[in-house]
């Protein structure tokens, strides 16, 4: 009988799409999944695949509602950033709903994500194994720390502590916080919300719940945190590569952005810098506004996607004559993109962008230079490891964590032209050997697939010695 995981990832599109990938990976190889989540974040998910639907199927509970979170809204990209408190409060009251699913059909193992805590005790009632699955890097989980610390915070007590690596990183390491973003990193993880738990709470009530943790990495990019982050949970960490996206053997442009293609044809190999940070990222219109005079003062040609910040309308969207100025030099297409393709094409040769961990690994798929300017979450510490490891640059931030247009271009300038940006597109331009190796990323896929099947077969084995005993 073949091996049933059920997974419920956390209610945010980059949570829940490398949880539908892995999902898709592992109906692939003969497992069953069933995906839970609310209503119209199925509905808003990817199509899957004809060859795989009876493998996957898709399962819905009704998001309760609560005080604060506005109608209709299932997911932090329908929110503002101070709503998500009243959404993970929402997410927590479908203890019930989530128990009748495993009371009508029991799966084998229960992958979640980083906030439903209550979910292993659940789980065991019915004798079900959960697993952890991050979708953070392994750098980020052992900045964050062990259990314990994750709970109490004994050995971080102040904003300045999240500014530097922690103690318990066993190797030399930059991976940590800007000085303006350490206060909220505090209060995210060891202050309770709305919710009535933190962050940290959470993280750390799963982690000692779960049988094992499968993290979106590999150890050719992060193996010394990855072995790292098993000496801190002490419990089996399990890489299962980077889920990259699939490459099309041809691309097939949309006909609405024919013009833009066209445009990028114009254009030298590598010279073109792709600009965007995510469908998640709301910016506030002053920073657009500073970001667009940075990307006209250096002067190089760039493709823009840009989110529309709620209330603004088009006309005040980008200042005054911007896009007259930039004509010959730049595209700003403001919603959606067919991002991968304009990543594919031979003209792009870097990218500006957030440093979320899933666009790190569509930009370093096609090799590119990352100038790095990182806005919320995680984003900060993808930032620093990258910068670590010599992939890209981070552009400089005032005190109170602003940035300015001057900042912008000479960041921009330096990684995309200058001798001292070569030795960075070099590494960046060599990344892509792990990045976009599908065989590699397979074997990962593989030897998980393998470790549940004998984790299957261990539990059940357990179960027979139980019922023997009785």
């Amino acid at each position: 009988m073949a091996t049933h995981v059920m997974v419920f990832p956390w209610l945010a599109f980059g949570h829940m799409l490398p949880f539908l990938k892995l999902s898709l990976k592992l109906a692939a190889n003969g497992i069953k999944v069933s995906f839970v989540s609310t209503p119209r974040n199925l509905e808003r998910l990817p199509s899957i695949p004809c060859d795989l639907s009876n493998n996957i199927k898709l399962v819905g509970i009704i998001l309760p509602k609560v005080d604060g979170l506005p109608e209709n809204c299932e997911a932090t990209i329908d929110i503002q950033q101070d709503e998500t408190q009243y959404l993970k409060k929402a997410y927590d009251n479908l203890q019930s709903p989530f128990q009748k699913l495993l009371e009508n059909d029991t799966p084998d193992l229960i992958l979640i994500d980083f906030s439903p805590y209550w979910v292993p005790e659940i789980a065991a009632k019915y004798g079900v194994s959960t697993g952890f699955f991050s979708v953070y890097t392994a750098a980020t989980l052992a900045y964050m720390g062990p259990p314990d610390e994750l709970r109490w915070g004994h050995r971080r007590k102040t904003p300045e502590a999240f500014t530097v690596a922690p103690d318990w990183f066993t190797f030399h390491s930059i991976v940590a916080h800007r000085p303006d973003y350490s206060p909220t990193m505090l209060r995210n993880l060891h202050v309770p919300d709305e919710s009535g738990k933190s962050s940290g709470q959470r993280i750390s009530t799963i982690i000692e719940a779960c049988e094992f943790v499968v993290i979106r990495s590999c150890k050719e990019f992060e193996g010394e945190y990855i072995n790292l982050l098993q000496e801190l949970y002490k419990r089996p960490v399990l890489p299962i590569g980077i889920l990259p996206p699939e490459r099309k053997t041809k691309n097939v442009v949309d006909s609405n952005w024919s013009t833009t293609f066209k445009w990028l044809d114009t254009k030298t190999p590598k010279s073109v810098l792709f600009v965007g940070f995510g469908s998640e990222y709301k910016m506030p219109i002053e920073q657009v506004h500073e970001l667009a005079y940075g990307l006209e003062l250096s002067g190089l040609d760039f493709i823009w996607v840009l989110r529309k910040p709620k209330g603004i309308d088009d006309t005040n969207l980008l200042p005054p004559d911007f896009e007259v100025s930039v004509s010959d030099k730049g595209v700003v297409c403001v919603g959606w993109a067919p991002q991968m393709e304009i990543l594919a094409h031979p003209s792009i040769g870097g990218c500006l962008f957030h440093s979320g961990w899933g666009s790190i690994i569509e930009s370093l798929g096609f090799g590119h230079a990352l100038i790095l300017m990182p806005m919320v979450a995680d984003q900060g510490l993808c930032a620093k490891l990258l910068v670590e490891k010599g992939l890209g640059y981070e552009v400089p931030r005032n005190e109170d964590g602003s940035f300015s247009r001057d900042m912008v271009a000479k960041s921009v300038k330096l990684v995309m032209e200058s001798q001292e940006g070569e030795a960075i597109r070099e590494k960046a331009s060599q990344m892509s050997s792990v990045f976009c190796d599908q065989n590699v990323q397979e074997k990962y896929i593989s030897s998980f697939v393998s470790y549940l099947q004998r984790f299957k077969r261990s539990m059940e084995y357990c179960n027979l010695i139980q019922i023997t005993l009785i």
